[in-house]
């Protein structure tokens, strides 16, 4: 059945967000419609709205969610009514080189899916008929929302849905840069730039990965702080020194991993910078496409450096989202404190705002 959705809309770059009421069509072959019961508010979805992320209006917003499945289409076999899923915007065909090898966050097909469902339409029409695209083949920032399966991932209940809501974004593109795409070693020394929700849980994916010495760096001092909660050893504000990377440098001697969670090229330049011999700097943060990042060639062979980008912290979602709630159970990971503020969806507009304004570690939206 077609059921009305209160959603998130941007209708046009550079536009204030609308919450207007949209029809979520039922699931076809091999999708599965689920009532959405959190979504975190990220900056990926700002991006969006400004044309940073040039995903093109009208689009319902949302890519970092959970719910539960309420209608499954013809030949789903893998998802019945009342599982429990987290929204995940990696679409994957699973048959291209890079499916195949098990890196699914490069699937060669994906860009047929950056803002429809893989067949190329969508399940979403505004009051007037008109077709809404979906930011990363979720747009979750919705009362309901129709996916296709690889966009889903089924959880084990018991799990609060606003903490798993994370899973889907801000918690395996921090975390999963530290475990998958550094790998990082017990013992390393460790700089985090930006400490927003995914510097954060770069934080403790470093923690709990077993670095010696995290330094966050960011330009607020209420994030500062509590990045200390999430594991940091030590602080840098930008704003009170003349070099950051001078800064961590002097602090550590150079570290063996950086990461940059902000999508600048200034700021990754500035994490590679502060790397010793043999260090590796991760690029976490999307950036302005016409950004750029310059450094000194000669320090790569001279020194053996590495600069590296990180994708949903190069996630295989099936398997990472499961094991991230695990340690979570395991209290190995925070969850509930990462969320600072909760939003009625009516309150999305405010939960944009106070994001901008650097008040939340996350805000999330809440759904009746």
């Amino acid at each position: 059945m077609t059921r009305d959705a209160k959603a998130v809309v941007c209708r046009e770059w550079g536009q204030p967000i609308t919450v207007e009421t949209i029809k979520v069509a039922p699931p076809k072959r091999n999708e599965i419609t689920i009532k959405v019961a959190a979504c975190g508010v990220c900056h990926s979805d700002l991006s969006a709205t400004t044309g940073k992320i040039q995903y093109p209006p009208p689009l319902v917003l949302g890519h970092e969610a959970a719910g539960v499945v309420i209608e499954v289409g013809e030949g789903v076999t893998d998802f019945k009514e009342g599982d429990h899923v987290v929204s995940s915007f990696i679409s994957m065909c699973g048959k291209c080189r890079q499916c195949v090898r098990g890196r699914p966050v490069l699937c060669e097909n994906a860009r047929k899916a950056m803002f429809t469902l893989p067949d190329g339409t969508v399940r979403t029409t505004d009051a007037d008929g008109n077709d809404l695209n979906v930011f990363g083949a979720c747009g979750v920032m919705a009362e309901y929302a129709t996916l296709h399966v690889d966009n889903a991932v089924k959880i084990e209940e018991g799990v609060p849905l606003q903490n798993a809501a994370l899973v889907g974004c801000a918690v395996m593109t921090g975390v999963g840069a530290v475990f998958n795409t550094a790998k990082l070693e017990p013992g390393s020394r460790a700089a985090v730039f930006g400490i927003g929700g995914v510097g954060l849980n770069a934080i403790q994916g470093c923690a709990t990965a077993g670095a010696e010495m995290i330094v966050a760096v960011d330009t607020n001092d209420k994030k500062l702080e509590m990045a200390k909660e999430f594991g940091a050893t030590h602080t840098v504000n930008i704003n009170e020194v003349d070099d950051a990377a001078k800064a961590v440098k002097k602090l550590t001697g150079g570290v063996d991993y950086a990461f940059e969670c902000v999508g600048a090229g200034a700021v990754a330049a500035q994490a590679y910078k502060c790397l010793g011999r043999g260090g590796t700097a991760v690029v976490v943060g999307v950036a302005d496409p016409r950004d750029k990042t310059e450094i000194g060639t000669l320090s790569l062979p001279a020194d053996e450096r590495t600069l590296k980008g990180s994708w949903l912290g190069s996630a295989r979602p099936q398997h990472d989202f499961p094991r991230i709630l695990a340690l979570y159970k395991a209290g190995k990971l925070k969850l509930d404190e990462l969320i600072t503020q909760t939003y009625s969806i009516d309150q999305a507009p405010q939960a944009f705002d106070d994001m901008v304004a650097g008040k939340n570690a996350r805000g999330v939206i809440v759904f009746d």
